[in-house]
């Protein structure tokens, strides 16, 4: 009785069988692109991605806000600042230059002194009392930049510690900066803001008439000499 021939093997490929999942279409991680359509790379997606530029400056402004709100801004320095927010000291100043480039920013205080001071300089000192009328009249006139005022206002109206903030940045930046650079008594450039201040909320706030629907010329005109005479010494 003649036994069965056995069946040679099939020759070998070489390659795997598939285990019937589908395969990956994707590129690798190295590429850092997604893979199939919908999917992420976990290079891209994975825990403890470090944080890009955008948020770690905005996680520097709220630290900052924090900190300016419980400091004050005299009380406050740069590198508190940093080690709040857990970067280094330098990464701040690259993002904002000084702390006052910070408060600025994360307070949205609509005037840099930075900006306005040398365009006073550059004026004439007889007509100082019109480009503080104009900067006023174009801060509040704008509704993006007249809102952080208001809320700021407010809030000093209402929290001690808002009040302090204000206080001590306004005193040391503007008012301080401003009687230096134009030799005028601080006293003086105070009550030149402070009529201002109530000019802008009557216009503006209150909305009384015929004041809110004057034009800017017409209100250049009448107030600019009035408030030049505090800037006279």
């Amino acid at each position: 009785m003649t036994r069965p021939v056995d069946e040679p093997d099939a020759p070998s490929t070489g390659k795997p069988e598939k285990s019937g999942e589908p395969e990956e279409t994707g590129k690798s991680e190295k590429t850092g692109k997604t893979g199939k359509k919908g999917s992420k790379s976990a290079a891209s997606r994975g825990p403890g991605r470090r944080p890009g530029p955008t948020e770690t400056r905005e996680k520097i402004l709220a630290e900052a806000r924090d900190l300016f709100a419980e400091k004050g801004y005299d009380g406050t320095s740069l590198r508190a600042i940093a080690r709040a927010a857990g970067v280094d000291p330098a990464l701040v100043h690259h993002f904002f230059g000084t702390k006052e480039g910070v408060f600025i920013e994360a307070m949205r205080f609509p005037v840099d002194p930075a900006t306005v001071l040398p365009r006073v300089l550059s004026f004439p000192r007889d007509r100082f009392g019109e480009l503080m009328v104009r900067t006023f009249l174009d801060v509040w006139g704008d509704d993006e930049r007249r809102a952080p005022v208001l809320a700021m206002l407010r809030s000093a109206m209402t929290n001690e510690r808002a009040a302090s903030l204000l206080r001590e940045f306004v005193t040391t930046v503007l008012f301080g900066r401003a009687a230096k650079a134009t030799d005028v008594p601080k006293l003086q450039i105070q009550a030149a803001a402070g009529q201002m201040i109530g000019l802008m909320i009557l216009r503006y706030v209150v909305r009384v008439e015929p004041l809110a629907s004057a034009t800017d010329d017409e209100l250049i005109e009448l107030v600019a000499p009035t408030i030049q005479r505090y800037f006279v010494s």
